[in-house]
């Protein structure tokens, strides 16, 4: 990650509630740094929502604190399915190696990861989406587990996304939207509901589910390392295409920020496609163009469930976020539901996979 130093009056946002003092004792029972004191735990202005870090000086480590889970775990079951992730992820050489937990505790509400710290860039769009597309192959190669717990399973993918979507339309009335573009949601809501994409039998794989760009950092051997595993599950590799290419994902980072042509969003299929078996390739792509529409439809649903929660007491209150981070939201917000650029997606959410030539 791209990593400054916090200002101290951000403290209980950038060390997820977690107490400085504590986490440097626990810290130290895990260390063997020969010299290790609480100067050491540098706490970072992290842009996600989901989890704070903190930097361990000398040691080439990151403690990742989770705030909340995004399954609705408690915080020991949270824990220990992360772990899970990175360890099934493990394999592939694209993410952080995990050295550790911290257990939840008091002190410590959610625990801790103890994983490497990424020396690396932000990506740069459209230049290393090649890159990313060779990160998720790798991830998508792996072998299936005989055993898949801890992780959920999706096993028939576009029935869990419909769920999905439908559980978090139930906000739509409550999301303030402009006439027009809840016009437009409806409709591809009602579209997705109707015409249940049909082909071949649905490839499962780990992906990563929350595969936005910025969720990856190029590191110094040239790798798109990916950096959020806590989603990790088994289900479509196609979401993970989606999720690395729509607009809502690619101008949902501001340092990356780039709204990709329908060339540009070809181009990144093609680097995935060859740097994947081919058997392999052959049954996830009839899928691209499906899932894509269904990724959108799970994000621009998944806003207006914040939207509507922020003003409430849930973990998603505006109250319990640090103002930038709100502020940055309702942004976002208003850029993905303008009308326009919601029209403009609409038009670029067909099928985006070239043919494999024979």
């Amino acid at each position: 990650m791209n990593e400054t130093s916090a200002p101290a009056d951000e403290t209980a946002w950038i060390t997820g509630g977690a107490d400085l003092d504590i986490l440097f004792r626990e810290f130290s029972r895990f260390s063997t740094l020969e010299s290790f004191h609480p100067d050491c735990l540098v706490p970072l202005a992290a842009k996600g929502l989901n989890h704070a870090h903190i930097r361990v000086e000398g040691s080439g480590m990151l403690l990742r604190l989770p705030r909340l889970s995004a399954f609705g775990f408690a915080p020991g079951e949270n824990l220990a399915y992360q772990s899970a992730c990175f360890a099934r992820a493990g394999p592939s050489n694209i993410v952080p190696t995990l050295h550790g937990k911290l257990v939840p505790q008091a002190g410590i509400p959610w625990g801790a990861l103890i994983v490497d710290r990424i020396t690396g860039s932000t990506p740069k769009l459209p230049d290393d989406l090649p890159l990313i597309a060779q990160s998720l192959a790798a991830v998508h190669s792996l072998p299936l587990p005989g055993e898949t717990l801890p992780l959920l399973v999706h096993r028939d993918p576009v029935q869990a996304t419909l769920e999905v979507i439908t559980a978090q339309a139930r906000f739509l009335d409550d999301a303030g939207l402009d006439p027009e573009s809840r016009r437009q949601l409806d409709e591809e809501i009602s579209r997705a509901l109707s015409d249940i994409p049909a082909g071949p039998g649905h490839p499962v794989t780990l992906v990563g589910t929350d595969t936005h760009p910025g969720n990856f950092l190029v590191d110094r051997k040239g790798r798109a390392i990916f950096l959020d595993l806590e989603k990790m599950l088994y289900g479509s590799p196609a979401i993970d295409l989606a999720h690395a290419t729509i607009y809502t994902s690619t101008m949902w980072d501001p340092d990356i920020a780039t709204a990709l042509t329908a060339e540009q969003t070809a181009l990144f299929h093609d680097a995935y496609f060859d740097a994947l078996p081919t058997e392999l390739g052959d049954r996830i792509r009839p899928w691209t163009g499906p899932m894509r529409r269904l990724t959108w439809l799970r994000t621009m649903t998944w806003f207006a469930k914040w939207r509507a929660e922020s003003t409430g007491d849930s973990s998603w209150s505006a109250a319990l976020r640090q103002s930038g981070h709100r502020e940055a939201l309702e942004r976002r917000f208003n850029d993905y539901f303008d009308p326009a650029n919601m029209e403009r997606v609409r038009k670029g959410l067909g099928a985006t996979s070239r043919e494999r030539e024979p």
